[in-house]
């Protein structure tokens, strides 16, 4: 639960700073990019889990033991 928590206000925000940027007199790149960062991030927050539904069990190299 938590991690879908972290990608939802991530990605949400990222959205929300994409939307937004447009209508700042000032910083409106700085603030785009953040949207542009904070999406990647939220995305690889979302593949980094362990698991999918392939039912890996070595997801991106974790070993489980």
């Amino acid at each position: 639960m938590f991690d879908f928590i972290v990608f939802l206000v991530l990605f949400v925000g990222g959205i929300v700073l994409f939307g937004i940027a447009h209508e700042l007199p000032a910083a409106q790149g700085l603030v785009f990019t953040a949207g542009i960062i904070a999406v990647s991030l939220s995305l690889a927050w979302v593949m980094r889990q362990a698991g999918s539904a392939t039912r890996r069990v070595d997801s991106w190299n974790r070993r489980q033991e």
